[in-house]
């Protein structure tokens, strides 16, 4: 049996949460309300870090490729003097000439290795996106548009390309 002591405790209890203001009875949908929103906050902070890294990680490659780009594009001034030293000296297998060649060699690979092949193929069709024509002469053995000498050395492909080909092209005899 419940004495009166404790029935007028749970009367003053319930008057009390009655009187209260509203927003501070918490009531189960509330509590499920609040819930769902820190919840949403949660996913959407989630989601922003996610797409935070996600851009970070882009922008880092663009970062890698540009200062790769501007590296490789300081080497080549270097290789084409180390080439015109090898021109000048023509035909001299002396212990200084083997060594620029052995210079121009490695610098070639660091080229190749930072993603820019060099491109010196000459008897193909001539594609703008990897040549600049610096010349056309009229050569019988070729068809025309056909890339008949590269003057300098391409480097890259495709849409990583540091430099096009100088190449001279053929054309039609009239």
């Amino acid at each position: 049996m419940v004495s009166s002591t404790e029935h007028s405790q749970t009367d003053e209890d319930r008057a009390a949460v009655e009187n209260a203001a509203p927003e501070a009875v918490a009531t189960p949908n509330d509590s499920d309300a609040e819930l769902a929103r820190i919840e949403d906050r949660w996913r959407r902070a989630v989601a922003d870090l996610d797409n935070l890294r996600k851009r970070y990680a882009r922008e880092l490659d663009r970062e890698r490729t540009t200062e790769r780009s501007r590296v490789a594009g300081a080497w080549l001034p270097v290789v084409d003097n180390l080439e015109r030293a090898i021109a000048h000296a023509g035909d001299q297998s002396d212990a200084v000439v083997e060594g620029v060649r052995s210079i121009l060699g490695q610098a070639l690979q660091v080229l190749d290795q930072l993603g820019y092949p060099r491109d010196v193929e000459s008897g193909v069709p001539f594609d703008p996106q990897r040549h600049e024509v610096v010349g056309v002469v009229e050569h019988g053995d070729s068809p025309p548009g056909t890339v008949v000498e590269v003057l300098r050395p391409g480097y890259g492909q495709g849409s990583n390309q540091l430099r096009p080909a100088s190449v001279v092209v053929s054309r039609r005899e009239e």
